[in-house]
Parts: structure tokens; C-alpha cells; sequence
């Protein structure tokens, strides 16, 4: 992953504010990217999107995230401080394309969810019918005692299992965070989006930014270009000297 220019980023960041959602991070890595393009980024599972993702935080705003959460139970708004290391998952053995599970007289071979996946199921608002959705695209081949069956009718333990192997085998696709209200003690798992997280900071980097671009250029008649390419440092003392 290379170390991305302001002006690079913001680039990346303007292409991927007219796009979906779940295309916006397959722009952002493919600016980081050394010559990986976004179609070829799709391809990879959800956890190995997620862990650069994570990577390309750091690089940009340093190690330490900052985020809140509500009590689902009292309502209390908890503020988050932590490292990046803490919700980095352990990289797993390395993992087969095709990985299987086999309980209850079934067969199910399956592949990992990747992008194009989950943005097959972006619009959708029914959690339990998109998780099934995305499970089901994911399945090679499906059988009971021998015979091939459709994924429909496959049950619902057996999809379990599948999602639990997933699970295992891609777990920076599923970070959750173990949380504790000090006000009323209750205790829950809260899950961390790294996508959702890093877009919110990035936008709001990518307009502090484009208005100090708008100061300075307008006291100095300097290009944006010019701009960009000084160090924050010296960027801020500048922009201290034109509010005097």
C-alpha cells in the first residue's frame, strides 16, 4: 500500500462521494493500491477489504479511533477511545477458495463473501432475508446424503453453521466490540464498521481540507495544487498568519 498524496485523496474521495456505498471503498483502496484497480479489489473477501481498510486509516489519520455508542438498555451515549491494533483480527492459516462444512446428512461447499456480494444486498431491509441472500450466493454446491439440493432448501442450522465457518475463516469481516454502560452496568457486543467509520472521517478531513485550500487561495492567489503539496504543518501556519 503506498503513502497517498492529499491531492490523491482527495480525488478518490470526490469520485467516491457520486457512488454507492459499498463501492466507496474499493475507490479508496485502489488510490493506495499499486496498480490494483477497484474491479480487481471486488474480488477479495470482506475481511481482507477490511483489514486495508484499516491499514489505509492509519496511514491517513494515525492509529487511534475515536468513536461513540448508545446503551441499547438506558440510552447513555458512551464515548470510544482505542487502537487500531486492538480490532485488527489475527490473520487466519491460509484459507482454500473453497472452504466446506458437513452436519446433519448435508454437504455445503461455499466461498467467502466478497464486495460484489455485499453490494448485491446493499438496498435490501430485511437483515435475516439479505444475511440468507448473501450466504446463498456464497454457496458451490449443496447436498443431503449424496443428492444435490438447491440452497433454499437447505435449513437453517446448516446455514448457521456456514456463516459460523465464515466466521472463522475471514474474521476482520466481524468486528464487534465488547462494551459496558458505566451508568447502568449493562453489557453488549456492538459492531465496528470500518467502511462507515472511515468514510465520516474521511469526508470530514476532505472539507477542512478543500477550506483551507479556499483561505489560502484566496489571500495568496495560490493554485490548490500548491496547496496541497505543503506539509500540514506549514499548511496551518500559514492559514494562523491570514487569521492574524
Amino acid at each position: 500500500m503506498r503513502i497517498v498524496p492529499a491531492s490523491d485523496l482527495l480525488d478518490a474521495w470526490e469520485r467516491a462521494a457520486a457512488q454507492p456505498p459499498a463501492q466507496r471503498p474499493l475507490t479508496l483502496l485502489a488510490a493506495a493500491s499499486e496498480g490494483a484497480t477497484a474491479e480487481t479489489l471486488a474480488g477479495h473477501s470482506v475481511g481482507r477489504r477490511d483489514a486495508d481498510l484499516l491499514s489505509l486509516r492509519e496511514q491517513i489519520f494515525g492509529p487511534r479511533l475515536v468513536s461513540v455508542a448508545g446503551c441499547p438498555s438506558c440510552g447513555e451515549r458512551l464515548e470510544l477511545t482505542f487502537d487500531a491494533s486492538e480490532i485488527r483480527a489475527a490473520a487466519p492459516p491460509e484459507t482454500a477458495e473453497t472452504l466446506s462444512v458437513a452436519a446433519g446428512g448435508y454437504a455445503v461447499e461455499f466461498r467467502l463473501p466478497d464486495s460484489l456480494d455485499v453490494m448485491s444486498i446493499a438496498g435490501s431491509s430485511d437483515v435475516a432475508a439479505a444475511r440468507l441472500e448473501l450466504i446463498e450466493r456464497c454457496l458451490l454446491r449443496a447436498a443431503r446424503e449424496g443428492a444435490d439440493v438447491p440452497p433454499s432448501e437447505v435449513p437453517d442450522e446448516i446455514i448457521d453453521a456456514v456463516a459460523a465457518r465464515m466466521g472463522e475463516a475471514d474474521p476482520q469481516a466481524d468486528v464487534q466490540l465488547d462494551l459496558e454502560c458505566p451508568s447502568c452496568a449493562h453489557r453488549w457486543l456492538a459492531i465496528f464498521d470500518i467502511v462507515s467509520f472511515l468514510w465520516s472521517e474521511l469526508n470530514a478531513w476532505a472539507h477542512r481540507t478543500l477550506q483551507d485550500v479556499h483561505v489560502l487561495a484566496s489571500a495568496y492567489g495560490w493554485r490548490e495544487s500548491d496547496i496541497l503539496s505543503l506539509t500540514p504543518w506549514r499548511r496551518h501556519v500559514y492559514l494562523e498568519m491570514v487569521g492574524g
